[in-house]
């Protein structure tokens, strides 16, 4: 009723759709970075959308199975085999007791979520078995997946392999990436040069991109309003008496490279944030490589709530296509 770890691949961690409810204590919801992805693998294997499956950056692992089951491999474009035989992307397959999963190189994307029937059925930490190394949560041991570790399944009733979503139902990003942006509260220590510059300027994606936040580089630095520095802020305009930041924040310190706080960031800090990313982008995020060409461009709250929506019914649509 397992899998066994041969190989880990570069990040391997056990993730689902996070831990709800403690953002106020410094506890970040996690969970997978893309949260679409996760939920179709899920679909294509018959588990409940939230269950616990693999989220693997860059590299896959080599697993054996030591019971017969059911599995998806959606998200980035990274090529699963089964004993060296090649299965389809966003696609049921079978993987029978014995044999092992391993991947090919990456093409596309960044992050492959690997759904398998039963789900992983670590213990919950919080309500969630998201790994959150940072503060030892979930997963096993609150880390990262590791050479011979033995990851429990839940029982599941098989249903027929070959279940496969379209296409036009992968939600990737472009190229550029287009990433839309709801201007926030700070939005107005900004001159409007500088306001107007963020969104003409071309930005990529740093080195520095992972599960807490993604920097993004190549656009000039943001100049700001001038004003008397409040008490604890600080002499850098950049700088803020501490406050909230909300998922998808995006702080740029010193007014030099923005960086997009992702699943595992900090709930609060020092520095402004300009806006955030809006929820319906977030997933793009978790599929970026470093050095992809990104425009960040401006919506309002309509378009914003338009965007979710759509995002919804994709979903719906999935589910439709599934039966």
């Amino acid at each position: 009723m397992s899998l066994k770890v041969i190989q880990p691949g570069l990040s391997t961690s056990i993730q689902d759709l996070g831990r709800p409810g403690y953002f106020h204590l410094g506890i970040p919801i996690g969970g997978a970075m893309d949260r679409f992805a996760l939920r179709v693998a899920n679909m294509l294997v018959g588990n409940p959308e939230g269950a616990a499956g693999l989220e693997v950056v860059f590299m896959g692992p080599e697993i054996v199975f030591e019971k017969d089951a059911l599995v998806a491999v959606t998200g980035a474009d990274l090529p699963a085999k089964v004993d060296g035989a090649p299965q389809d992307g966003w696609t049921a397959f079978e993987v029978k007791a014995g044999q092992t999963l391993k991947f090919d190189f990456l093409k596309s994307g960044a992050r492959a979520y690997i759904a398998i029937s039963g789900g992983i059925d670590t213990p919950p930490a919080l309500g969630s078995r998201s790994t959150y190394p940072i503060g030892a949560l979930g997963g096993i041991e609150g880390r990262n997946v590791q050479a011979g570790d033995v990851i429990p399944l839940g029982e599941a009733e098989m249903i027929e392999p070959g279940l496969n979503v379209p296409t036009d139902l992968r939600r990737l990003p472009g190229n550029p990436a287009e990433l839309r942006v709801l201007p926030g509260l700070y939005w107005h220590r900004l001159t409007s040069a500088a306001q107007e510059g963020f969104f003409d300027d071309d930005w990529s994606v740093a080195l520095e991109a992972d599960r807490m936040g993604y920097r993004f580089k190549g656009g000039k630095p943001l100049e700001f309003v001038d004003r008397e520095q409040p008490f604890g802020a600080g002499a850098d305009p950049s700088n803020i008496v501490d406050g909230c930041y909300s998922y998808g924040s995006i702080q740029v310190p010193g007014g030099l490279e923005p960086i997009v706080l992702h699943r595992d960031a900090v709930s609060g800090g020092g520095y402004f944030t300009l806006g955030a990313i809006i929820s319906a982008d977030m997933d793009l995020i978790g599929q970026l490589q470093p050095h992809t060409p990104v425009k960040f461009r401006k919506v309002g709250m309509d378009e914003a709530l338009k965007a979710r929506t759509a995002r919804k019914k994709m979903l719906a649509a999935v589910r439709t296509h599934l039966g």
